[in-house]
C-alpha cells in the first residue's frame, strides 16, 4: 500500500471546467483507520468537504462544494493512489456530479512547499 495520505495537500494538474476545482485548488488530506477526508479551497471553490474509504490503494468518497456564485454541489469520486518516482503521491480519479449532469476523470499531484 501507498504511504499515508495524512497531512498531504494535493492539487489539480490541469483546470476542469469552469466553476469547478482548477489548479488553484488545495486539497488538504487526513487519513486514519481505513477513513480519508479533506478539506478543499480556490479558485471557483469557497469551501469542500470529502469523505470516504481508503482499501489498499483505492479510495472512495464522495464530494460536497460550495461556490463563490453562492451554488452547492455533491458527487461520488474512486480515486487509485499512486506513487511517482520523486515521492510525491499522485491521485488518478473517476469522478460523477450526483446533483447535476457530468462526469469525467482527474489527476491531483501532492504538492510541494515551493508549489503552492
Amino acid at each position: 500500500m501507498a504511504r499515508s495520505l495524512d497531512g498531504l495537500v494535493l492539487a489539480p494538474v490541469a483546470d476542469q471546467a469552469p466553476g469547478q476545482v482548477g489548479t488553484r485548488t488545495r486539497f488538504t488530506y487526513h487519513e486514519k483507520d481505513g477513513e480519508i477526508w479533506a478539506e478543499y479551497e480556490g479558485g471557483d471553490v469557497v469551501r469542500g468537504h470529502l469523505v470516504g474509504t481508503r482499501a489498499g490503494d483505492r479510495l472512495d468518497f464522495r464530494y460536497v462544494q460550495l461556490k463563490h456564485d453562492g451554488t452547492t454541489s455533491s458527487g461520488h469520486c474512486v480515486s487509485t493512489v499512486v506513487e511517482l518516482a520523486d515521492g510525491r503521491v499522485r491521485l488518478e480519479e473517476s469522478w460523477a456530479w450526483e446533483s447535476q449532469p457530468g462526469s469525467g476523470t482527474s489527476v491531483v499531484e501532492q504538492v510541494t512547499v515551493h508549489d503552492s
